[in-house]
């Protein structure tokens, strides 16, 4: 079971940046998908959740209104559509992958890529 991002890079505030979760050796169709991120010195943060059946959505209050989480099941993969840039929002971008989720906490996903990093200039 693995995943794997892309899509980070640098971009100016108030600019967009699509990153994509694919999956390899099972169905992301099946699995609840998490976005993380976690800034130099700082813990890692649940950025948006979406379950198996994309019943429950979760965006932290911080990019609600600004992200967007979605599935494209023909692709295998799992987006996360960033608008309205902001500098705070720099950090290493992962996504993971499990049954299911209750918080959207780290501690609730077993499956994880190694992270893309979001770079956002003033």
């Amino acid at each position: 079971v693995q995943v794997e991002e892309s899509g980070g890079g640098l971009v100016q505030a108030g600019g967009s940046l699509r990153l994509s979760c694919a999956a390899s050796g099972f169905t992301l169709q099946h699995r609840a998908i998490g976005w993380f991120r976690q800034a130099p010195g700082k813990e890692r943060e649940g950025v948006s959740c979406i379950s198996m059946f994309d019943d429950s959505i979760y965006y932290t209050d911080s990019v609600k209104g600004r992200f967007t989480i979605s599935r494209d099941n023909a692709k295998n993969t799992v987006y996360l559509q960033m608008n309205s840039l902001k500098p705070e929002d720099t950090a290493v971008y992962y996504c993971a992958a499990d049954w299911a989720y209750h918080y959207c906490l780290s501690s609730e996903f077993a499956s994880w890529g190694q992270g893309t990093q979001v770079t956002v200039s003033s």
